[in-house]
């Protein structure tokens, strides 16, 4: 293999499929990656010209779907007059806080659950029945018992990023390969030393798609909670513009939603990158 193709790999560009396919074809890998990513980023063009010509057009009301032009006019407003970062700030605190404190807590305690058999099983069967509990099903319970504060916004945030993170957790570590378990102890490993050095690497990989789709629960349950009792944020942002017919503000602000959702997965992907150099 090539010092280029190599450098591709590592860097979790190309995967081995799409590599053996570049091959097949004489195309570079570079090639290939720059197509795709031109491919997309038409993509993205068509979007936003539909989204710009057919309410011009007549075949959506463009009081209800303004233009594209008037959302981001819109945007920057908001941009210039600070009240895009004010808003913005406020929400990031929010998910933030709560997804780092779903992540620190969730992933020891679903590591010591499948690190004991016993209490895997009998934890398990509670663990999915609040899995499948709507996190914004509980936002009335968090309101009652913590009132319409900071408290329980990030409360139920945390909540909804914890079941993933955590049931990620135990199948990453219940179910690595027993030949690597088996491996260690012929090393002489302790068990403290198994873990550490042979089944939380392997468990990475599992454990991030929990942390992925913990990322963007925070965000979707985010807005929810900030639409009942927040005085900033960016779901108090859209519901007070839907109130008050700013509709190119509301527009913009789910705009803006949008993109930090996609910045949060793109950021954890390149973490997970960094965090699984090994399987390059």
């Amino acid at each position: 293999m090539s010092p280029s193709l190599l450098a591709e790999r590592t860097a979790g560009r190309l995967n081995p499929r799409q590599e053996q396919a570049a091959r097949a074809k004489g195309v570079s890998p570079g090639r290939t990656r720059a197509v795709a990513i031109a491919r997309g980023v038409a993509g993205v063009v068509v979007l936003a010209l539909v989204w710009e010509l057919l309410p011009i057009v007549g075949v959506f009301d463009r009081y209800f779907i303004p233009p594209l032009h008037e959302v981001l006019q819109a945007l920057a407003d908001l941009a210039t007059s600070g009240e895009l970062a004010r808003h913005l700030r406020a929400s990031l605190v929010r998910s933030g806080s709560g997804f780092l404190l779903a992540t620190a807590a969730a992933i020891p305690l679903g590591a010591a659950i499948a690190w004991y058999r016993p209490v895997r099983e009998f934890v398990q069967p509670v663990l999915e029945v609040f899995r499948n509990t709507a996190a914004l099903a509980l936002l009335p319970v968090f309101t009652l018992i913590l009132g319409i504060g900071e408290a329980s916004k990030i409360a139920i945030i945390t909540y909804a990023c914890f079941f993933p993170i955590l049931l990620s957790t135990i199948a990453g570590v219940a179910t690595v390969d027993p030949q690597l378990l088996r491996s260690a102890r012929v090393l002489g490993l302790s068990p403290a030393a198994t873990f550490r050095k042979v089944v939380f690497p392997a468990a990475v990989p599992t454990i991030f798609t929990g942390i992925r789709i913990s990322g963007a629960a925070s965000i979707l349950v985010l807005i929810a909670a900030e639409m009942v009792g927040a005085k900033a944020g960016l779901g108090f942002l859209i519901m007070y513009a839907n109130f008050n017919f700013l509709i190119p503000k509301m527009y913009a602000a789910i705009l803006v939603t949008s993109l930090l959702g996609l910045a949060v997965n793109y950021g954890l992907v390149g973490l997970e990158r960094r965090f699984s150099r090994w399987r390059a």
